[in-house]
């Protein structure tokens, strides 16, 4: 039911992919990541011509970065502007969240009488597998298609709606296996641990209404069901440093596991490159039901700061007060900290490079406190070749069952990967990828018998982007 309710809108955003050439624009701006859902165009007065613009149709990156940070930041001033206030589009990540204005950005626009549409699909065939005494493999698809309409409206405001779909459903209720990964559930009854649970078939559903008070100030206002909360940095397969890779982060659940909620409304206003905003949403993480839409009820709360000082950087920090996160633990309410840095740079002709630093911490109704650190990296050198790279350290009491079957005592494990992909461009906005990573695992004494010692794992992959 849900599939069949909101594909036509996915599809009509999508519509940019059977365009003749000459309405598409197949431009790589150095913007938001491929994975995020943003689209804006130039925003000019109606009574005045929009200024020629001698670099449309390059590749600006390369040009700042040869000719200096006054060149930079003519660039920046020159990108298509956000559909949440005046900045560059490319600094909109998932949710409401920022990232680098540097960051890539990769999509097919189109407009459609006062609507600009843009689309990108992105579709994963992975094969896992995880080793030791907990391990299991599994081959499964992964990815999303996305879709966003957005309307600048006569007085300077703008509208803008979007939708994204997941194909994880399709994996199966247990997810795929992840070492050492612990959150939601299968059945409703068990915990799903040492693997990571398939997403929503409907990741996404919003609104967004924005309005410029100045040149540099303007405030917005977001909703979706579901949406992502003001909480964390950009979900993780929206961040330029994650994006690459197939293997989610055994952090997620500190960082940015609200990036689906069944109900969320923020509020918020910027000014130059800080933004202050608040959201009002549903606690509960989504329940085993991956196919449904879940009834809204705002009974949590967030806010987040964030400030990008310069092209190249981003930094947030955020708080939440979180009502029974956990399906299995209905009567647990939770509290969360996040704190990161974004760092992005252009190499060349075409490439970049994106880091992360990120800390999370959960706290729940005992005041038990368990910490999360992160710091991931990935680089490009061009439009062939990514390689990536992360490191994880969280305090967990999920890997091993306490008495009655709750949780149990609290470890502290860490996990590493590194790993590679070549893209083969079949068309100006169609890739093909081949792909690897290895992980390795960290349990401490009191966890080796149950994991083997310190466990590793794999993948393998091939992907096909429209972007």
């Amino acid at each position: 039911m849900a599939a069949r309710s909101f594909a036509p809108f996915v599809g009509a955003s999508l519509l940019a992919l059977a365009l003749p050439a000459a309405a598409q624009d197949h431009s790589h701006h150095p913007a938001p990541p491929a994975r995020t859902p943003a689209t804006a165009q130039p925003q000019t007065p109606p009574s005045t011509p929009p200024p020629a613009d001698p670099h449309a149709g390059h590749d600006m990156s390369s040009m700042a970065m040869s000719d200096g940070d006054d060149m930079l930041d003519d660039i920046v001033q020159r990108r298509p502007t956000s559909a949440l206030g005046h900045w560059p589009m490319t600094r909109d990540a998932s949710g409401t969240s920022w990232q680098p204005d540097l960051s890539e950005h990769g999509g097919v626009h189109a407009t459609r009488g006062d609507w600009s549409l843009m689309g990108h699909a992105q579709f994963t065939l992975v094969h896992d597998r995880q080793n030791g005494l907990r391990g299991d493999d599994k081959t499964f698809v992964d990815g999303m298609i996305m879709g966003s309409a957005r309307r600048d409206l006569s007085d300077g405001s703008t509208l803008n709606l979007r939708a994204m779909l997941s194909p994880e459903p399709l994996m199966g209720k247990t997810g795929f296996p992840l070492l050492l990964a612990a959150g939601e559930t299968a059945d409703g009854a068990t915990p799903l641990v040492d693997r990571q649970h398939p997403h929503d078939l409907v990741m996404e559903l919003s609104a967004s209404y924005a309005r410029r008070l100045s040149d540099t100030d303007s405030v917005f206002a977001y909703i979706g069901l579901p949406g992502e909360p003001a909480f964390g940095p950009p979900a993780f397969m929206h961040r330029m440093s994650a994006m690459d890779s197939p293997e989610a982060p055994i952090t997620h659940h500190w960082l940015d596991s609200t990036h689906i909620v069944f109900g969320v409304a923020t509020l918020g206003w910027a000014h130059d490159g800080f933004k202050l905003e608040a959201s009002s949403f549903r606690g509960r993480e989504p329940d085993e039901n991956r196919y449904d839409i879940e009834s809204p009820e705002l009974d949590s709360w967030a806010v987040r700061a964030s400030w990008n000082p310069s092209p190249e950087w981003s930094l947030q920090a955020s708080y939440a007060d979180v009502t029974a996160p956990e399906q299995l633990e209905p009567d647990e309410d939770e509290t969360k900290w996040s704190a990161s840095a974004i760092h992005t740079r252009r190499l060349g002709l075409g490439g970049w490079w994106s880091s992360t630093l990120a800390w999370g911490r959960k706290t729940n109704d005992h005041d038990e406190s368990k910490d999360a650190w992160l710091l991931e990296t990935a680089v490009s050198p061009d439009d062939r070749w990514t390689l990536f790279a992360r490191a994880e350290r969280i305090e967990t009491d999920e890997l091993l069952p306490g008495p009655g079957g709750g949780h149990g005592e609290l470890h502290t494990v860490s996990k590493a990967s590194v790993g590679a992909v070549h893209d083969w461009r079949l068309r100006d906005n169609v890739r093909f990828g081949v792909g690897a990573l290895y992980s390795l695992n960290r349990v401490p004494a009191a966890l080796e018998a149950a994991y083997g010692g310190d466990p590793d794992g794999g993948m393998v992959f091939m992907r096909l982007k429209i972007d």
